[in-house]
C-alpha cells in the first residue's frame, strides 16, 4: 500500500512539475513592447467575441402558468402511483386470501 501512495505521489509531483516549469519559463521572459501590445489587443479581441448573449426576459405570468402545469402533472403521475400501488396490495391479499382457503 506504501508503495502505490508512494507511485501515486511521485507521479502527481511529476505532472505538476511539467505543467508549472514550462509556464513558469514563459512569464519570466520578457516580451517586446510591440508584441505585448498586439498580444493584448488580441486578448481583449477574443474576450469581446466569447460574450455570452443576455438571457431571456422571463414574463412572470408564464413562470406561474408553467409552475401550475407542472404541478398538474405531478398531481396526476402521483395519483396513479397511488392507484397502483392499491391494485398490487389488494391482489396480493386477495391471492393470499385464496390460498388460505384452499388449504395450501
Amino acid at each position: 500500500m506504501a508503495k502505490v501512495r508512494g507511485l501515486l505521489l511521485a507521479g502527481l509531483l511529476g505532472v505538476l512539475l511539467t505543467g508549472v516549469l514550462p509556464a513558469a519559463a514563459f512569464a519570466a521572459t520578457p516580451a517586446p513592447a510591440s508584441v505585448t501590445v498586439a498580444a493584448e489587443t488580441a486578448i481583449t479581441q477574443v474576450n469581446v467575441l466569447r460574450q455570452a448573449p443576455p438571457g431571456p426576459v422571463l414574463d412572470p405570468s408564464q413562470t406561474d402558468k408553467a409552475n401550475a402545469d407542472k404541478t398538474k402533472k405531478n398531481l396526476i403521475a402521483g395519483g396513479a402511483a397511488v392507484v397502483l400501488l392499491a391494485i398490487v396490495f389488494f391482489g396480493r391479499r386477495h391471492r393470499i386470501k385464496r390460498r388460505k382457503a384452499q388449504g395450501g
